[in-house]
């Protein structure tokens, strides 16, 4: 394993970039910290061996740079093909994905901390829908959390479009693509149409997440959850929600029928996010969870800490 790290970041090397140190890895590659000293800026390079690259991960790349700016998707800045491998280069989010508030059990964010996150993914979702693409792949560990330098500020970053594809009105999909426990229920029936609301359903676990730090179905295995979602109708409100309006929005999200779920647009309008205290509250949170940030990182922290 070691000789393939050092052979990726010799090859990194010759695309002009220098190899700081790996970031992390699993089936589909590896991803380095890596500075373009032509630019003079800190990138991130994905590195996936031949038989894992989908190149559609960098033609919605594409698809999204042509489109409206928005600094709550990830950027993708280029693509090389080797022999045995592909490399994308993308910004650098230089803090871990949301897993860092959903595994953080003993602690839970208050009402404006929630909001600020969310109205974050909802945009970021927003601007990916507006190209007419699917992301089928929504989770927390695909949603990166980056603190520009001297901003004072968390933004949320959209990642890993290697299962996006574009929506059509004869989107019948043969097999299921995604992360089970997130995909929503259509995905479980025949014939499989696959649409936006099912990133919008998997926008909602990852919010119900956040709040409860659990899943609302309980996964013992891939065969039962699937029984599950064919025989529910709905998902329950959990106690820990105890606003109002934020489970209306949520349950306007985990809603069965993709027919009455909203958009990214429609949650946006939510009477959740457009009040005056709401907006009050998100200019206020995004200074304290940079703050919080910022003192977990100083302390060595893997989680931030919000009591």
């Amino acid at each position: 394993m070691q000789d393939k790290i050092q052979k990726y970041q010799e090859d990194i090397h010759k695309l002009g970039y220098i190899p700081i140190r790996p970031l992390g890895g699993g089936s589909f590659g590896t991803v380095f910290l890596i500075f373009n000293y032509q630019e003079g800026q800190l990138l991130a390079a994905k590195v996936i061996p031949k038989d894992k690259f989908e190149k559609k991960e960098w033609d919605a790349a594409i698809k999204l740079m042509m489109s409206e700016n928005c600094i709550f998707v990830l950027k993708y800045t280029s693509y090389q093909y080797f022999w045995s491998f592909s490399v994308l280069t993308t910004e650098y989010a230089n803090y871990q994905t949301l897993d860092i508030i959903t595994k953080n059990t003993h602690s839970h964010l208050p009402s404006h901390t929630l909001r600020a996150i969310m109205k974050q993914i909802l945009e970021g979702m927003r601007q990916f829908h507006s190209t007419g693409l699917i992301h089928r792949d929504i989770k927390c560990n695909n949603i990166l959390l980056h603190n520009p330098p001297r901003s004072g500020r968390i933004h949320v970053k959209i990642s890993d479009f290697g299962l996006a594809k574009n929506e059509n009105l004869t989107n019948i999909q043969i097999y299921a693509a995604g992360t089970l426990i997130y995909m929503a229920p259509e995905i479980f029936k025949l014939p499989r149409i696959i649409t936006q609301k099912v990133d919008i359903y998997a926008v909602g676990i990852t919010f119900y997440q956040l709040i409860t730090h659990q899943f609302p179905i309980d996964f013992q295995n891939a065969e039962t959850y699937q029984k599950k979602m064919v025989q529910l109708k709905s998902i329950g409100r959990p106690s820990e929600i105890k606003d109002d309006l934020l489970w209306d929005l949520l349950s306007k999200m985990l809603e069965f029928d993709p027919d009455k779920r909203i958009t990214a647009e429609q949650g946006l309008q939510h009477l959740f996010f457009t009040g005056r205290e709401a907006a009050l509250e998100i200019s206020h949170e995004q200074r304290q969870l940079a703050s919080l940030a910022s003192k977990s990182k100083e302390n060595g922290d893997t989680i931030i800490r919000i009591d």
